[in-house]
C-alpha cells in the first residue's frame, strides 16, 4: 500500500523557501546542525537533519514542515530528500530547533508550535538572535510546555546544555566542550596539529643532543683508554 501510493503522491523535497533569511540565522542553523552530528557520530542510529521537509502523514504531502534542525533518536543516519515519517518506523524528530529572523510572522510560529505539539515533538527550542531570547518546551502530560528556567537548562533527550549571557546563547556538549563553527573548529584543529609538530620537533631535538652527548661521552673514553686510562 505504501508504496502505491508513493507513486501515485508526490512528496516534495523542496517548500520552495530558503534556507535562512540572512547570515546570522544560517550561521546558527550551520552551527546546531553540525555540532549536533559531531556529538552522535559515533551512534548510527541518530539522524540529525536540517532544513528538511518533514511528512508525518502518509498520503496527505500538505501536511508539512522543514525545522531548521532535527534530532530523530532511534533513526539511521543517511541520506534523505525528505524525513516521511511512515518510512521511519513512524518515528517522529524528537528534538526540532528554530532559528527565528525578522520574517518569522507570530502566525507561522504559533502554527509551528501547534504541528510539532500535535505529532510528537518531546523538545522544542526557539532562539532569537536578533533579541538574544531562547525559548524551551518540554512535553509534559502529554502536550508541549514552557520551560520556565532556561537559565542552564540542559536537555533530558539530548544532554546539552543552553547558557544564555546577556550577549549571546551558548551550547554545551555534556562533557563541556563549547559548540563551535566550522571556522573554529578548523582553527582549533590547526593549533592542535601545529602544536603536535612543535612538540615532535622538541623530542627530535632532545633526542639529537641525546645521540650527541652519547657520542661524546663516547669519543672521550676513546681518548681516554689510548691513554691508558681505564674508566
Amino acid at each position: 500500500m505504501t508504496v502505491a501510493l508513493d507513486r501515485e503522491i508526490i512528496y516534495p523535497d523542496s517548500d520552495g523557501q530558503p534556507m535562512a533569511d540572512n547570515t546570522e540565522q544560517f550561521e546558527w542553523i550551520v552551527l546546531l546542525k553540525e555540532n549536533l552530528e559531531c556529538l552522535f557520530a559515533h551512534n548510527p542510529d541518530v539522524f540529525v537533519g536540517g532544513d528538511l521537509l518533514w511528512y508525518p502523514v502518509e498520503g496527505h504531502p500538505e501536511i508539512r514542515v522543514a525545522p531548521d534542525v532535527m534530532v530523530a533518536l532511534g533513526r539511521p543516519k543517511g541520506k534523505r530528500g525528505s524525513y516521511r515519517q511512515w518510512q521511519e518506523n513512524n518515528q517522529a524528530p524528537q528534538v526540532v530547533f528554530e532559528i527565528l529572523s525578522p520574517g518569522n510572522t507570530l502566525k507561522e510560529m504559533t502554527k509551528k508550535l501547534k504541528f510539532y505539539d500535535h505529532h510528537g515533538v518531546e523538545e522544542y527550542y526557539v532562539y532569537d538572535p536578533d533579541d538574544n531570547e531562547l525559548t524551551g518546551l518540554q512535553r509534559i502530560g502529554g502536550e508541549l510546555t514552557i520551560i520556565e528556567e532556561m537559565a542552564h537548562w540542559v536537555s533530558p533527550l539530548l544532554g546539552i546544555k543552553f547558557e544564555l549571557s546577556a550577549e549571546t546563547l551558548r551550547v554545551y556538549y555534556p562533557d563541556g566542550r563549547p559548540f563551535l563553527s566550522t571556522v573554529a573548529l578548523a582553527t582549533q584543529a590547526e593549533q592542535a596539529s601545529q602544536r603536535a609538530n612543535e612538540e615532535a620537533q622538541r623530542a627530535e631535538r632532545e633526542k639529537l643532543r641525546a645521540e650527541l652527548a652519547e657520542a661524546e661521552n663516547d669519543r672521550l673514553k676513546a681518548l681516554l683508554a689510548e691513554a691508558g686510562i681505564d674508566v
